[in-house]
């Protein structure tokens, strides 16, 4: 039995973050759990809500109300524990381009003490999942976006967290690179751990995902399986995209 069973891995409480300047919430009391052994993909049209959310989870920004539970660990109180828990991967990375890949990869090893062992291990077969072995010993600044994606996903694997926070994660991976990740992800929760994704292919989410939350204007819409989300559409056998639609459609269009 995984030391993660009994309790989430990611709890939101009524999390909100407004922006200075902004009259409206950015994020607007949201709360959301994910447990152990689950993908949730985390859905929303553009300006949503969807990378504040992610930003507050690793403790780039700070909420304004509410709390955010990693593994345990609150992230305002206790943000170093919290961040140990968690690979995160932004949407797009912003690596040290000065550094090879291979130095890039062992600073983030030493960081959260990854032994040489472990780490030799684990760096190869990653590389070699996302073709990078020849450009390892490359600069970074060489890397295409495509790469430097690649780069980031190996770099936030190898302490294997239970939490990965991923932002788009499919953007920039060839299909070869894209579908052993997912299969990756699939095995990561098979340990007891979980997946946190923002995407806006929801063609993926709907296969990978065992949970969907849907953010529109800050505020979290729906959220569940998709058998839960399709009882809160016209049809019972409608794909992602369509319930997607119908919950974000503007009300101007919706009476038109």
């Amino acid at each position: 039995m995984s030391q993660h069973a009994n309790r989430s891995l990611l709890k939101l409480e009524s999390v909100s973050k407004t922006y200075r300047g902004s009259p409206a919430k950015a994020v607007d009391h949201l709360s959301l759990e994910v447990m152990p052994g689950e993908i949730f993909g985390f859905l929303g049209p553009n300006g949503a809500g969807k990378t504040t959310t992610i930003k507050m989870i690793v403790g780039l920004l700070a909420p304004d109300h509410g709390r955010i539970i990693v593994d345990g660990h609150d992230v305002v109180e206790d943000p170093v524990s919290a961040k140990m828990k968690i690979g995160f991967v932004p949407d797009y990375p912003n690596l040290y381009n000065r550094l090879t890949g291979i130095e890039y990869l062992n600073l983030v090893a030493d960081i959260h003490g990854v032994s040489a062992s472990e780490r030799s291990n684990r760096i190869e077969g990653l590389l070699s999942m996302f073709d990078l072995t020849h450009a390892v010993g490359d600069l970074i600044q060489t890397y295409s976006h495509g790469m430097k994606q690649k780069l980031a996903l190996t770099g936030a694997l190898l302490h294997n967290p239970p939490l990965f926070i991923l932002d788009e994660p499919m953007v920039g991976l060839d299909p070869r690179s894209s579908r052993l990740f997912k299969d990756l992800m699939r095995s990561h929760c098979g340990q007891g751990y979980a997946v946190f994704f923002s995407t806006h292919i929801l063609e993926v989410a709907e296969r990978l995902c065992d949970k969907v939350g849907i953010i529109n204007k800050g505020k979290l819409i729906a959220c569940g399986s998709m058998d839960e989300l399709r009882r809160l559409s016209k049809e019972a056998d409608e794909s992602l995209e369509d319930i997607f639609l119908e919950l974000t459609l503007p009300e101007e269009a919706d009476s038109t």
